[in-house]
């Protein structure tokens, strides 16, 4: 089975935000191969992912054997190194990796989920929780049925006032009751007195991880945080390559681990992690993993899973499983079991 072809394109996602989000977006990638089966996946980095791949990628990787994953994922790395260890080509091979999983997955008539993990329970439902903005979301979520949610304060700014974060936190859990998670993201615009000012305010309240409270560059200010907090820290939104979440779980900066699939180097490097977070003892939470190339993975390795609600504007995938009463469900299909609106590729 033998790669013939790869290709790209950034889909129209209306209503998505007026930022990088946008302009460096979600990226489809198709990789097609010389028996006619196409395997899907979605990356980032908008028309630059688009160029690597249907450039740098393509040279090196048609005429390969597809089914060689995770060689295939280590050579892309190792081709790019000199300037790509992290950012836009890191999530350009993200989503060829992922295409690659749904191409092995088809070949062999098997889920992603059944790849990774044979006994994997594929009716069993999967928790999930819905990153929430405002008060009116957060009861909506609850309404919905989810039993988490994730409390995005970025409204409160820069330096916030620890005592108003707290309120919300304690007025959320009097609504959810004493068994719901509640999360915090800080969307990485804090310094570091005041994440621990607002991690020690909301102690009281058992939230289940402060998330990005500090700028992800901020090395030493994590190791402090993660050793003086009350409150457990997240983060990895913003990581690439799995050798950089071995250094964080090495150097104890977060104890949630939260890579993006379509970012960080796609299943393989998934995979990896799992295998690091294990090793190090520390949870792994997947960004936005109700969406259909992370869940695979929550399912089959997570021993604690918990699904993020998914982007709301990225509409071009087929088949994508979706939240039902606060829980989301694997299909069994082959692959990762979505398709692609075959509109993306028109010009």
């Amino acid at each position: 089975m033998k790669i013939s072809n790869l290709r790209a394109t950034q889909p129209d996602t209306p209503g998505s935000p007026a930022d990088w989000r946008t302009q460096l977006g979600q990226i489809v990638v198709e990789v097609t191969t010389d028996d006619g089966i196409a395997g899907i996946g979605v990356g980032g980095g908008g028309a630059a992912g688009v160029h690597i791949i249907q450039t740098v990628l393509a040279d090196l990787l048609v005429g390969r054997d597809a089914e060689d994953v995770e060689n295939l994922h280590a050579e892309m790395f190792r081709h790019t190194s000199f300037y790509g260890r992290v950012g836009l080509v890191v999530m350009a091979i993200s989503g060829v990796d992922l295409a690659l999983w749904d191409l092995r997955g088809k070949s062999r008539d098997s889920s992603v989920a059944r790849l990774l993990n044979r006994d994997v329970d594929i009716e069993k439902p999967l928790p999930t929780y819905l990153t929430v903005f405002d008060d009116a979301e957060a009861i909506a979520a609850i309404r919905g049925g989810h039993r988490a949610i994730k409390l995005h304060v970025e409204r409160f700014g820069d330096r916030p006032d620890p005592n108003q974060i707290a309120q919300l936190v304690a007025d959320t859990r009097a609504s959810l009751g004493d068994d719901a998670e509640i999360m915090i993201d800080a969307f990485a615009r804090w310094d570091l007195e005041t994440s621990l000012a607002v991690a020690k305010a909301i102690a009281p309240y058992r939230v289940a991880w402060l998330e990005e409270p500090l700028p992800p560059e901020e090395v030493a200010g994590y190791q402090v945080l993660e050793r003086e907090s009350p409150t457990p820290i997240a983060g990895g939104e913003h990581e690439y390559g799995a050798a950089s979440f071995q250094e964080i779980a090495e150097q104890r900066r977060h104890v949630v681990l939260q890579p993006d699939i379509n970012w960080c180097g796609g299943m393989t490097t998934l995979v990896q992690i799992y295998q690091i977070a294990a090793q190090h003892n520390l949870r792994v939470c997947p960004h936005r993993g109700c969406e259909p190339f992370a869940l695979p993975a929550i399912a089959a390795l997570d021993s604690q899973p918990l699904a993020e609600s998914p982007r709301k504007w990225f509409k071009c995938l087929e088949g994508a499983a979706q939240i039902c009463d606060g829980v989301i469900r694997l299909n069994d299909a082959a692959g990762f079991g979505v398709s692609v609106d075959p509109a993306v590729w028109r010009d």
